[in-house]
């Protein structure tokens, strides 16, 4: 069993910066992928970011340049920074772990960006 615990949300005006974390906890060893994923009200849960164990990384589109994934493998966290923040950031944003072929969500932390 894997728990998700996140922390950084908050308000921000646009243009600034939040940086979101999200610390894995259980019984664990080598998780694959870890990400986050975002649901504007009205909107589908959308992809934001993924990390593999190898490094890589993939961003939506509306992202790219602006937020970084990144990860601590000896923590079982990974992060986004999310710089040059827009009112369409807005959402809740929620950590996603897939280990063993299993997907686990984190509660989501909301980040509101007003102009």
């Amino acid at each position: 069993q894997v728990q998700l615990v996140e922390s950084g949300g908050g308000l921000v005006h646009t243009g600034g910066s939040l940086r979101l974390s999200c610390t894995a906890s259980g019984t664990i060893f080598n998780i694959a992928h870890m990400g986050w994923y975002r649901q504007a009200p009205g909107k589908q849960r959308e992809l934001v970011a993924t990390t593999t164990v190898g490094g890589s990384t993939n961003y939506a589109d509306s992202v790219k340049g602006r937020f970084t994934i990144s990860r601590d493998i000896a923590t079982n966290t990974v992060y986004l920074q999310m710089n040059n923040l827009k009112p369409e950031d807005t959402a809740v944003y929620y950590c996603n772990v897939l280990y063993w072929q299993q997907n686990y969500w984190g509660q989501g932390t909301q980040v509101t960006v007003f102009s």
